[in-house]
């Protein structure tokens, strides 16, 4: 393995001249096979070990020490070992180690053996490092704090604090460089009560005025929420360094106290590109997203974090197209992306359903190692989901070299979205016969995939495993799970039953499920019913008062329908406008009901009128049900045609090759008669459409859909 050299004090004639003694030692040594007793020509391979190891040579070190057929003094086991720290060579050290038990070698020095669990915790093997500390005879303070911070830096937070636990009971005293990582744990955890423990341990042991220790406590109560006692502790400290004003700014920022949070910025004595960050995650966490792209600009300097902060920012927020836009313009400053950059800008790709986009991107990290990293793993098999392209998330969830529950909840999901209930039941059967149990995000997709699957018996029995088998208690989302299966399935007295015994009070999402399946059913008497419910509850989301139009217009009362809109006036709700998207050539194009703004409207009106002629002769019709106006029959089917997932997919027909998919997004339900049109569409142009709406996927191909209407 490649060493890369560290500057030395040596001049090159020296150097030199250390390789010229040492090649000739080397090869008198490999033609002598015989034991030697120690003598001047050992001595100087300690030295020649020493001094290679502090060249930064530990290669060249490693083959001298593996030559000698003896034990040699400690200092030349200290030089290597630290060399093994200072490049972050596990495999070598282990052979350092190896080289230390063969040759029987007993240091009494306890730092010696401090510095052996060090070279693990640093190279990142706890499991070695833990191995060596249980060996130990004795143990002393410095032991103890590689162990528990090595532990923390690693995420391994309970490991740490239980470690600290053993280590006051053992008798040994923690300093100021074993709190910061005992309470770093505490943070990670956001375990406030802990942290207070140590916090009293801390003034027990004289450390509060420390300034490590305090910006460790001013840390720890921030990210456990606890803003007040954060300031309490910065305003008692006897000096303040950057980190300390840096981590009460990200305290106020991340707990919403973005006001508090831009007056101490503002009275910062000096300003890190960490303090700069910590104010644009604030505005971003509490969603001013134009305060923090403001700030971002303003930046002196900028590195990944703030510009991966951003790009999260504007993906988080529904600005997914510039979230890509930063994305460029910040390759192009020539900062390198981590890999949360590549997890928050696929997410972009993801909400956009921009495959081309999140293609291109997944090639720029196969020539990386972010390629192996579980989160960029996992953010890459959502983006295929939610392109509608399974057959590419399975194939990439295959691949990934380690998966843990994010990732399997990632494939779960996916499967449920696209329809494939048999799949998602079958990948989370393999998951519970693993080492990683469902949590209660696993159960949202697997019940999810049951609904839209028509599973109720295996949707249901898994509901109730839930409880019985993992002990986790039924969420809201779990609950509108179940009734959403048994209201698809017809089975609306069920449902409603269910939401009579549920322990708790059933929100809007819960009457929302009930009211969509009396839509889909036709039950105006139970969907009425519900809607009041739902008015009282959120009287300001306009997708109720939809549906219920919804069937009063299938049933053709046009009074009922005047007299829900004239509500909505009255209570200054709004109907959201439905839009659709397309990705053609890595650009997003989006359509409004009925547009006319689009340089190309004139052809692709002229290809819906042809298309509607080749659909009526294949023997569609229709569906007027749809259309909420009260309007002349040729009208309402004008109106049906002009819905904007239809210009999208015409749009889509003119400017791609033939044969290619097309994938269109839409922002609320597709309607019973789009979904009819699309599949006379898939079979005419002999292409799949896929399209993907609020609730799930539809892939469109030779006249059917995947959904097998049910949906």
């Amino acid at each position: 393995m490649a060493v890369a050299q560290k500057p030395s004090s040596c001049t090159q004639p020296q150097q030199k001249r250390i390789v010229l003694i040492m090649g000739t030692m080397l090869h008198s040594q490999a033609t002598n096979n015989t034991p030697r007793t120690l003598g001047n020509a050992d001595t100087n391979s300690h030295d020649h070990v020493n001094t290679l190891c502090k060249l930064g040579r530990l290669k060249e070190g490693l083959q001298i020490l593996h030559l000698m057929d003896y034990c040699p003094p400690s200092s030349t086991y200290d030089s290597i070992v630290q060399a093994c720290i200072n490049c972050n060579a596990l495999p070598e050290g282990k052979l350092v180690h190896a080289h230390i038990i063969q040759t029987a070698f007993n240091s009494q020095d306890i730092s010696f053996v401090n510095r052996l669990v060090t070279m693990y915790a640093k190279c990142g093997s706890l499991v070695d490092a833990r191995r060596v500390l249980d060996q130990m005879p004795r143990r002393n303070v410095v032991t103890w704090t590689v162990i528990i911070a090595a532990y923390a830096r690693q995420g391994l937070a309970q490991e740490a604090l239980a470690l600290y636990r053993l280590m006051q009971e053992s008798g040994i005293q923690p300093n100021q460089f074993t709190f910061p990582s005992v309470l770093s744990a505490c943070a990670e955890l956001a375990d406030l009560g802990q942290g207070k423990e140590v916090h009293e341990d801390i003034i027990r042991s004289g450390f509060e005025s420390d300034v490590y220790v305090g910006n460790a406590l001013v840390d720890m109560y921030g990210k456990c929420g606890s803003t007040e006692n954060a300031r309490n502790v910065f305003d008692k400290m006897p000096q303040r360094n950057v980190v300390a004003w840096n981590a009460m700014l990200a305290g106020y920022a991340h707990n919403g106290n973005v006001d508090v949070a831009l007056k101490l910025f503002q009275m910062m004595p000096e300003r890190s590109v960490v303090s700069w960050t910590s104010m644009v995650v604030g505005y971003v966490r509490n969603g001013h997203i134009d305060e923090a792209w403001s700030l971002f600009q303003e930046m002196p300097q900028r590195n990944v974090i703030s510009w991966t902060a951003m790009i999260a920012g504007f993906t988080q927020n529904g600005r997914s197209q510039e979230a890509l836009k930063l994305f460029e313009q910040m390759k192009l400053a020539g900062v390198r992306p981590n890999s949360n950059t590549y997890a928050s800008v696929l997410s972009a790709c993801a909400n956009l359903a921009a495959l081309e986009q999140g293609m291109e991107i997944h090639e720029e990290i196969s020539g990386s190692t972010y390629l192996s990293d579980v989160f960029v793993g996992s953010a890459l098999v959502d983006m295929y989901s939610k392109c509608g392209s399974i057959e590419s998330a399975r194939h990439v969830f295959d691949r990934m070299l380690e998966r843990n529950r994010v990732s399997l909840n990632a494939m779960i999901a996916g499967y449920a979205m696209n329809g494939c209930g048999k799949e998602a039941v079958k990948l989370f059967d393999q998951m519970k016969h693993s080492i990683t149990n469902p949590d209660h995000v696993t159960f949202v997709s697997i019940l999810s995939a049951c609904c839209h699957a028509g599973m109720v018996d295996e949707g249901l029995q898994y509901f109730k495993c839930m409880s019985d088998d993992y002990n986790i208690t039924p969420a809201m989302e779990h609950y509108s799970c179940i009734v959403d299966l048994l209201g698809r399935a017809g089975r609306l007295n069920d449902a409603q039953d269910f939401i009579s015994k549920m322990p708790e009070k059933p929100n809007a999402t819960v009457w929302g499920c009930l009211l969509a399946a009396c839509r889909s059913h036709n039950n105006i008497e139970l969907g009425e019913k519900v809607a009041e419910h739902l008015f009282e509850l959120d009287p300001n989301h306009t997708g109720h008062y939809v549906l219920l139009s919804n069937m009063y217009a299938a049933a053709g009362r046009w009074d009922e329908i005047e007299r829900v809109r004239k509500m909505m006036k009255e209570r200054c709700v709004k109907k959201k406008a439905g839009y659709s998207w397309i990705e053609v050539n890595k650009h997003v194009y989006a359509f409004l009901v009925g547009d006319m703004s689009h340089p190309q409207m004139e052809k692709i009106y002229a290809t819906l009128e042809d298309l509607s002629r080749k659909m009526k002769a294949a023997g569609y019709v229709p569906d007027t049900r749809f259309v909420l106006k009260d309007l002349e029959e040729e009208q309402k089917e004008q109106s049906l045609f002009h819905h904007s997932e239809k210009l999208a997919i015409a749009f889509g027909l003119l400017n791609t090759a033939p044969g290619t998919t097309i994938r269109v997004i839409k922002n609320l339900r597709v309607c019973g008669d789009c979904h009819s049109a699309i599949k006379f569409i898939s079979k005419i142009i002999a292409r799949e459409i896929i399209v993907r709406d609020l609730n799930r996927f539809h892939h469109f191909k030779d006249g059917r859909c995947s959904c097998g209407d049910y949906w």
